[in-house]
């Protein structure tokens, strides 16, 4: 079965510090904070939607800081949650927080109430990108919670952000390496976009910051991609979920609403290419064939890859074949 989150948003609740880069109710869409009566109603619309599918989903807790909200109102909703994941009617609980409100005695409350699976936002490893936007948390916070976590048995997520005020490409993969050494089960990665009434917001229309381009964006989030699926840690989202206060607040950025397809789509490109150098394969005609479902991806929104093949001496054709294994490609 396909995993699934129900997805309960806590908007910049209990969160003690402003990042330079956040407007947490434009990037979750959302104003007014859950009560556990929304709990239950949201894990019911789901049950009668997913079906049997919801033995394989969790009831996520996203948006905010979770560990740092008022605690009697995390209990409320955990309260809320827990009864559907006893009876195993959903297969656990998922939380976002941050790295510096995570210890012994909060894991023993999230343990108590059926969490499965703890997300930190670590952003950077780099402490002088971590000071310059406000995270009021240190690398080696990300590093003590996370063993925590994954000590006490949960599953363990990481996020990280690219084109951070301060930080470079080079600077987001050693992030990434240093986080992928802490063996998280997944991770996120999300490019900075500049949003209105933020620190980076401000800077921007002062001409004092500019985030990396989409198109180098994509070109670091593909390798960043191969990065962590080399080390078998799962990818599980690639740039902003979209919405209207997003499209609406922001101001600049790698933004696209398929962000994930383009970044699956350089990195089909980068891989048909490594072949033809590590092969030695003329330019020219080149025919390659890849599984039905990756057709898409193969060519690239509106043909870009088959125009990059092409702008690099190739004159390729796709052909689908349904022997090909997925996320995978053979030259005929």
């Amino acid at each position: 079965m396909k995993h699934a989150n129900v997805a309960l948003f806590v908007p910049h609740n209990g969160c003690p510090h402003q990042c330079s880069f956040c407007s947490q109710r434009t990037i979750t869409g959302r104003q007014e904070q859950p009560a556990p009566e929304d709990v239950v109603k949201a894990a019911e619309i789901a049950e009668k939607s997913l079906g049997a599918e919801t033995q394989n989903a969790e009831i996520a807790f996203f948006g905010g800081s979770f560990t740092a909200i008022d605690r009697a109102y995390m209990v409320s909703l955990l309260e809320a949650a827990y009864p559907f994941v006893k009876s195993g009617r959903f297969k656990g609980i998922r939380v976002s927080t941050r790295p510096d409100y995570i210890d012994v005695e909060v894991l023993s409350v999230l343990k108590k109430y059926g969490v499965t699976t703890i997300e930190l936002g670590a952003q950077s490893m780099d402490d002088r990108v971590l000071g310059l936007n406000g995270r009021g948390h240190t690398s080696k916070q990300v590093e003590d919670a996370s063993k925590l976590i994954s000590a006490e048995g949960f599953t363990l997520g990481l996020q990280m952000m690219t084109g951070l005020y301060g930080d470079t490409a080079a600077g987001a993969v050693m992030t990434a390496q240093k986080l992928a050494g802490l063996k998280p089960q997944n991770v996120r990665i999300y490019p900075t976009i500049i949003l209105r009434s933020t620190e980076l917001g401000e800077r921007y229309l002062k001409g004092e910051y500019k985030t990396l381009s989409l198109d180098e964006t994509v070109g670091l989030c593909a390798r960043l991609l191969d990065f962590f699926e080399s080390r078998g840690i799962e990818v599980i989202r690639l740039g902003l979920h979209a919405s209207r206060q997003l499209e609406r607040d922001m101001l600049s950025g790698p933004w696209h609403p398929a962000f994930g397809e383009l970044c699956e789509s350089r990195r089909f490109f980068n891989k048909v290419m490594a072949y033809t150098a590590l092969n030695g394969v003329p330019k020219g005609e080149l025919t390659v064939a890849v599984n039905p479902k990756d057709i898409s991806v193969a060519k690239g929104q509106k043909k870009s890859n088959i125009q990059k093949f092409y702008d690099n001496g190739y004159n390729v054709e796709i052909k689908t074949d349904k022997s090909v294994k997925q996320k995978s490609f053979t030259v005929v």
